[in-house]
């Protein structure tokens, strides 16, 4: 999965460093965790964060990766949507989702994304996502 031409690994989701610090306190009060990206309802479309095998994945869901050691996951008609969009994991002050385990600790997971650019695109239509089911 390495790009050629810059020798570095194209990913369908990263996460910033606020990200990783609230992954880690959360980690530290909740043990492992999974993050599933939301498709929209009560809370939008919030990354929702979990414990390890709380939420349960079947068969519609794909995994995009990992974040700071934490599985990120998504349902595979969204994924449909954002299959050519990169996604950024941020933290920011807020309330997160009503059931997240950001929820009450003045910061909430926050998506960024941007395009691929042609060349990711490459390497990534060559490297199908996991799916869950």
């Amino acid at each position: 999965m390495d790009d050629v031409q810059t020798n570095t690994k194209v990913t369908r989701v990263d996460s910033t460093e606020a990200a990783n610090q609230l992954i880690d306190m959360l980690r530290a009060k909740y043990g492992e965790l999974m993050i599933h990206q939301s498709g929209g309802c009560c809370d939008g479309s919030t990354p929702m964060c979990f414990g390890k095998g709380e939420f349960i994945l079947g068969d519609s869901d794909v995994q995009l990766g990992e974040v700071h050691g934490v599985g990120f996951y998504m349902s595979e008609s969204q994924f449909a949507y954002w299959e050519h969009t990169h996604l950024t994991l941020d933290a920011i002050p807020g309330m997160g989702g009503q059931f997240s385990y950001d929820n009450g600790t003045g910061m909430r997971f926050h998506i960024r994304s941007r395009l691929y650019s042609d060349e990711e695109w490459a390497v990534l239509e060559k490297t199908p996502v996991k799916h869950c089911g």
